[in-house]
């Protein structure tokens, strides 16, 4: 059956996009605000600008691709739509990052979870970090407004045997545990939300902000990678910025460049991307890049006895914050429970072992249950989260020490959930970890982990989440940005994503940046229509 694509028929209405790929001359552009990055940040201002009747130019370094080209196939989605081809690791290679790369961002290819940001979270921004504005209460408001935009509601579908297993396990232990929210709309229940939603049930930025910003004369720029921001001679301000056109496949370089001159720049190019930008265009003081945080993720598979065919139905909608809000935020790290969706590229690169072994457990696939804990980090004295750098050709990589304080709660988070997973009838366990056997009693795997070497490539850590490295503060020389992102230096930047949290936010951030950008887009707003 072949649903519409409205996105593709906007295009052939004469919504102004264009490709980077398919340009055979230099560009020179013009517009009131140019958004670096159509992710949450960049999609939720550029709908808020373009109704207010402003030039709004998106850019983005990945490719268009709608609703046609998503066909539920890793071999495809990976290369398509995630940065690095979903192999971004960090500079031991210790962690794996998903990121996307994609019109819409890592919107178009999350697992649709959304949590508020935590209310301790924003009283320690408040309290440690002076941003009082951020209040719980005064972010109601824009919560409310973000989730009413993007169809954030409860899941009133059964969670799947995936996400069972957690919530049994949860109960046989008694520990609190709760339903998880969506944005969606007419969700088809696939399973496949990490390859691009192919029904557009998913209300990411790419089916909601980005084709109404568009609606609204807003335009776009894909396949171009913005090199640096343009300072003004005084250096007090920006004239725009420039960069490069990709080729098809969204690498390799046609040879051909853009520059943009706009009146406002809005860098939203997300916790990696939007640092790299500022350190390649010399823009960078001692905060950026600083504190950049990741949600370290722990993970635990057993073997159930029941089918579990974790590649079916919604991806998470079971989580437990028994071991996050239960001990003082500067204490040792707290952890979110929640499972992933366990398709078989994904899950054959993260599995630890080789050879016999790792053939016979992924013959067992439609058995596997898989859990992860989501660590919070930023908080303990110790959590100072990691910094991005420069390679020699400019790209960006994330340097992510691994402490001791880390470690601690690596090992402690695999404890809670082997026993979860045994509480909840597992045949086996495993820890992902390079030494760890399958094991079938509790007994045995909790000794078993209690002596496991923690150092990076022995455990298998990775992260779908990322935040920090260009923080808000409330003074100009504690980070980069006031809490509305706008720079403390250059009077004509703001930066509008999740790299302006001055912690993790210890919970799936999309809701968050989704308030966090709507709350700094209508303050810029007001400003530039004043």
């Amino acid at each position: 059956m072949s649903l519409p694509d409205p996105i593709a028929q906007g295009v052939a209405d004469g919504w102004r996009v264009l490709d980077g790929a398919t340009r055979q001359q230099d560009l020179q552009l013009h517009c009131d605000v140019l958004i670096i990055g159509t992710g949450a940040g960049g999609g939720m201002t550029a709908e808020v600008l373009a109704q207010a009747g402003l030039d709004v130019l998106m850019v983005e370094e990945g490719a268009l691709r709608t609703s046609r080209d998503f066909r539920l196939l890793e071999a495809k989605a990976y290369p398509e739509l995630y940065q690095e081809a979903a192999s971004r690791k960090t500079a031991d290679k210790g962690i794996n990052i998903l990121q996307g790369r994609t019109v819409g961002g890592s919107t178009t290819v999350n697992w649709t979870s959304a949590f508020r940001t935590p209310a301790d979270t924003l009283n320690w921004w408040g309290e440690r970090y002076g941003l009082h504005g951020l209040n719980p209460q005064a972010m109601v408001p824009w919560f409310d407004m973000a989730e009413a935009r993007l169809g954030i509601a409860d899941w009133q579908t059964d969670p799947n045997p995936n996400n069972s297993v957690l919530e049994q396990g949860c109960q046989a232990l008694g520990l609190k545990h709760g339903r998880i929210r969506r944005n969606v709309r007419g969700c088809w229940n696939l399973g496949y939300c990490g390859m691009g939603c192919a029904t557009n049930a998913k209300q990411s930025m790419l089916v909601t902000t980005i084709p109404a910003a568009l609606q609204h004369k807003a335009a776009l720029l894909a396949r171009a990678r913005v090199e640096r921001l343009l300072p003004t001679a005084d250096g007090k301000a920006l004239q725009g910025a420039e960069g490069v056109l990709l080729a098809a496949d969204g690498h390799s370089l046609t040879g051909r460049r853009f520059r943009v001159s706009a009146g406002h720049v809005v860098l939203a190019a997300g916790s990696i991307g939007t640092p790299a930008i500022l350190l390649r265009s010399g823009l960078a003081d001692s905060h950026v890049g600083q504190r950049t945080f990741l949600h370290p993720v722990a993970i635990c598979g057993a073997v159930m006895p029941q089918r579990i065919e974790a590649y079916n139905g919604a991806p998470q909608t079971v989580y437990s914050d028994h071991f996050m809000h239960t001990q003082p935020l500067d204490g040792p790290l707290g952890y979110k429970l929640e499972v992933p969706p366990v398709h078989p590229l994904l899950v054959g690169v993260t599995l630890s072992g080789f050879g016999q072994q790792t053939a016979s457990l992924m013959q067992q696939l439609p058995h596997l249950h898989v859990m992860l804990a989501l660590l919070r980090d930023g908080f303990h004295p110790d959590s100072q989260g990691g910094v991005v750098r420069l390679r020699a050709d400019g790209s960006p990589e994330l340097d992510y020490p691994l402490n001791d304080v880390l470690w601690d709660g690596v090992r402690r988070s695999w404890l809670t959930m082997a026993e979860l997973q045994f509480a909840a009838g597992a045949r086996q366990v495993q820890v992902i970890h390079e030494q760890a056997p399958l094991l079938p009693s509790w007994k045995e795997t909790r000794e078993m982990i209690a002596g496991l070497a923690l150092k990076p490539l022995l455990a298998r850590l990775v992260s779908a989440h990322v935040m920090g490295g260009a923080a808000m503060s409330s003074q100009p020389d504690g980070g980069v940005v006031d809490e509305y992102g706008r720079h403390w230096t250059l009077r004509n930047l703001s930066i509008i994503d999740g790299s302006i949290f001055p912690t993790s936010i210890g919970a799936n951030p999309q809701l968050s940046i989704y308030a966090f950008a709507l709350r700094a887009a209508h303050q810029l707003r007001a400003a530039l229509k004043a």
